[in-house]
C-alpha cells in the first residue's frame, strides 16, 4: 500500500518521547520505559530515529552498531500508519547508518507470532538464522533471530 501522507525521518528528540511511548504501548505486550529511551538518546552508541508527519511521530527505531554488526533493538509504527512503507524506510535508514560504520550484518529478534513484521523483514532481505527459546520474559514467547547482509 502506498502512503498518501508525506513523512520524514529525523533524529529522535526528548520531546518525541510521549508520542513514542504511546506507540510503544499499543505495539508491544511490555513497553520500553521512558528511562530506556532517555538513556538511548544520550548514548553515543545509539542510532535513534523517528518518522513523522509534521510534528506527529508515526514510527521510530533504535539501533546500535557493535564492531561489524548492526543491531535493531526496537522498531514500531503507529497502528494507523502500518503497511505504508514507514517501517521499511526506517529499516533502510538503519542499513545506511550501518553501512557508513562498516557493519557487515544487521541482526534483530522478532516475536515468532509477529508474522507481519517477519514478512517485512524477509521482503527487505533478512534471513532467519535461529530461534531464541523463551526469549520474551513477558510472555515466554520464542524469538526468531534474523540477519541481513549489508552490501
Amino acid at each position: 500500500m502506498s502512503s498518501v501522507h508525506k513523512f520524514s525521518i529525523d533524529q529522535m528528540k526528548l520531546q518525541d518521547l510521549d508520542q513514542i511511548l504511546a506507540i510503544e504501548k499499543v505495539s508491544f505486550p511490555t513497553a520500553w520505559p521512558r528511562q530506556v529511551f532517555e538513556i538511548e538518546l544520550k548514548s553515543p552508541r545509539s542510532f535513534t530515529r523517528v518518522s513523522k508527519i509534521g510534528d506527529k511521530v508515526i514510527g521510530y527505531v533504535v539501533a546500535w552498531t557493535v564492531y561489524d554488526e548492526g543491531h535493531i533493538l526496537n522498531i514500531a509504527v503507529h497502528p494507523e500508519f502500518r503497511r505504508m512503507g514507514i517501517g521499511e524506510d526506517l529499516m533502510i535508514d538503519c542499513f545506511d547508518y550501518f553501512s557508513k560504520r562498516h557493519a557487515k550484518y544487521a541482526l534483530l529478534e522478532v516475536r515468532i507470532s509477529n508474522i507481519i513484521a517477519i514478512k517485512m523483514y524477509e521482503k527487505l532481505g533478512f534471513k532467519s538464522i535461529g530461534t531464541r527459546r523463551g526469549y520474551y520474559n513477558d510472555t515466554g514467547e520464542d524469538a526468531i533471530v534474523m540477519m541481513y547482509t549489508i552490501r
